[in-house]
């Protein structure tokens, strides 16, 4: 499926077709979910079928204490009311019990289900390719495992369990009252009639705007967490009172949907309880007339029947508000269907080859690269990289620099032609075996929640504490650790939070070092340091880079110092390749880079 694809569930119009494959897919996710807890479903609607069958039978047995109980006491033989008593009694206990089995059942089957489907979307989209994030908004990945999610949940807890019970009940009345007073029955069966019209209106409608609120949430989430994440930009550019005024109308838009599906149940449940009275009022006539005339119906069955169709419309309101968690879950499970439809861009290699040599010898063959909206980014070029190279890749924003280093770490696949590592195409490599020989350090330098000594140890999971500041003291980050209030074992809190941009990119480093990869890509990856801190970081680079391939891509020319080749870009195409002094004692593009460098450091 393509991201294309996944936009338009955002959209509230769609084709026949469209929604028809929707419905298809979220039916075929609905059943993989359910698959492994089928067997204890059925075992849940065994104890609910008993259930509601126990609570349809007190009204008939109600029938029988009133025509026959009562008579047979009159008459001096309270046996039979007594055992009727009896039956009621037990009945009702039973009905008790069966149904607490099945809500305490159904609650551990349910959290089963959600259990399931939430570790399957985290782990799937964790697999997709970095151009699905790249695609998908963070905030609508956030709405598929917040909001979405609790809608299904909600569903499953109450709405599940209601719809269950209130469908068996009403089947059962209904055969109950067949059996009972089949012209009874025949009256309840004409108030189908715009029962089924009101109905059907109200499904129509809470259908579109169930999607619209659907919207209208994902919208908000969205402009919430682009908000919380780039906190920093909205209070340097003063943006708050733009965001307000936007969120606002957010706000107000949900609203106003929200007020609309109200309206609906506004409508829907006064005309239920209307058909339902009515349906009431004319057993009542009827069955009230044929006892008068003749006693063609006993007084019990008519109070049956009467208890009957008053309780037979009780579960549509019940149902009602199912059709209302069902909707808004409905719409979330085609979200989350779409997003476990879609299927990582760079596969995994499914015969793998292993790499031999982990010298690091880099090969581009033929290589051209566009993304999906069919946009030349990298020209079709060949190049070889020889292990244990440093090669620095310069060039102005846009020159497709970081595209190639994304080539490198497979987080995207040449349009055309190969990229090997050490003879082998990078398709053919296990991503497990890929990820230990290529690491990227990119200028975001991410920080997870924990200490300094477990950011560092990601690139090493059972890594030594002396291993731990052994590569620390390599990238010149020992110093600064030690400092902070509990050394190795501060709580760099979220996103890094206690330490500065630039120490957050120096932990980075000593994490990428201590993997000891066969190639290492630095993008941009000294943005974030300081003079005296990235000389530092040079020093450690010099003697941390020897003998292992280096992908280096920088603004800063003073990087570029340490490199053995630079290549120049321009448009997605190699315009130099040398070593640094060669280009620099040259008249080409990289000579006037490092000129008007030189001039600026005066």
């Amino acid at each position: 499926m393509s991201m294309h694809g996944v936009q338009n569930e955002e959209k509230i119009h769609l084709s026949k077709e469209e929604q028809r494959r929707i419905r298809q897919r979220s039916l075929r996710l609905l059943g993989e979910i359910v698959k492994p807890v089928r067997a204890r479903l059925f075992i849940s609607l065994a104890l609910v079928i008993t259930s509601q069958a126990l609570k349809v039978a007190g009204p008939w047995i109600i029938a029988l204490v009133v025509d026959r109980g009562v008579p047979d006491a009159r008459a001096g033989n309270f046996n039979t009311l007594y055992w009727i008593m009896a039956a009621y009694f037990l009945t009702a206990i039973f009905s008790g019990i069966t149904i607490a089995f099945f809500m305490r059942f159904a609650a551990r089957v349910n959290q089963d289900i959600m259990f399931g489907l939430r570790r399957r979307l985290f782990r799937h989209t964790q697999r997709l390719s970095i151009e699905f994030h790249e695609t998908y908004t963070s905030g609508r990945v956030i709405a598929r495992q917040t909001s979405d999610l609790d809608s299904i949940k909600e569903l499953l807890d109450s709405g599940g369990n209601e719809m269950v019970s209130g469908i068996l009940f009403m089947v059962f009345t209904a055969i109950a009252l067949v059996t009972l007073d089949p012209s009874s029955f025949l009256i309840m069966l004409v108030s189908f009639i715009p029962l089924f019209f009101l109905t059907r209106w109200f499904q129509k409608n809470t259908r579109i705007n169930y999607r619209k609120t659907r919207v209208a949430s994902a919208k908000l989430i969205v402009h919430f967490v682009e908000t919380m994440t780039g906190i920093r930009a909205v209070k340097a550019f003063r943006k708050e009172k733009r965001n307000e005024d936007s969120y606002q109308e957010l706000v107000e838009d949900y609203r106003l949907v929200n007020a609309k599906v109200i309206q609906l149940f506004g409508i829907y449940d006064p005309g239920l309880i209307m058909i339902g009275n009515i349906t009431v009022a004319f057993v009542l006539f009827w069955g009230g007339y044929r006892v008068l005339d003749h006693h063609q119906m006993q007084i019990g069955v008519l109070i049956s029947c009467i208890l009957y169709a008053r309780s037979f419309y009780e579960p549509m309101e019940n149902l009602a508000m199912f059709y209302n968690a069902y909707q808004s879950a409905n719409s979330a499970l085609e979200k989350i269907s779409g997003v476990l439809e879609e299927e990582p861009t760079v596969a995994e290699a499914v015969n793998p080859t292993k790499i031999s040599s982990h010298s690091g010898h880099l090969e581009f063959r033929d290589v051209e690269f566009s993304y999906s909206t069919g946009k030349v980014v990298l020209a079709k070029f060949n190049l070889d990289i020889t292990a244990g190279q440093t090669v620095a890749l310069v060039g102005t924003t846009g020159a497709g620099k970081s595209t190639m280093a994304k080539l490198i770490s497979r987080f995207y696949d040449p349009t055309s032609g190969q990229v090997n590592l050490d003879g082998v195409n990078l398709r053919d490599i296990a991503d497990e075996d890929l990820r230990q020989a290529v690491v990227m350090v990119t200028q975001e330098a991410y920080l997870f929640s924990g200490t300094v000594a477990e950011n560092i140890a990601l690139g090493k999971p059972h890594a030594t504490r002396e291993e731990i500041e052994a590569a620390a003291k390599a990238v010149g980050a020992h110093e600064f650790i030690l400092s902070l209030p509990d050394g190795y074992e501060t709580d760099v809190n979220k996103r890094g939070g206690r330490v500065s941009a630039g120490q957050r990119q120096l932990i980075s480093f000593a994490r990428a070092f201590i993997a000891d990869p066969t190639v290492l890509i630095l993008d941009e990856a000294t943005s974030s340091l300081d003079i005296p801190s990235e000389r530092l970081v040079q020093k450690g680079l010099q003697t941390l880079l020897a003998g292992r391939t280096a992908i280096i891509i920088a603004h800063r020319l003073s990087t570029v110092s340490i490199a053995d080749r630079v290549i120049v870009m321009e448009h997605g195409k190699i315009i130099e390749d040398d070593a640094p002094a060669k280009l620099i004692a040259g008249t080409g593009k990289f000579a006037k880079m490092h000129k008007a460098w030189r001039e600026s450091l005066v």
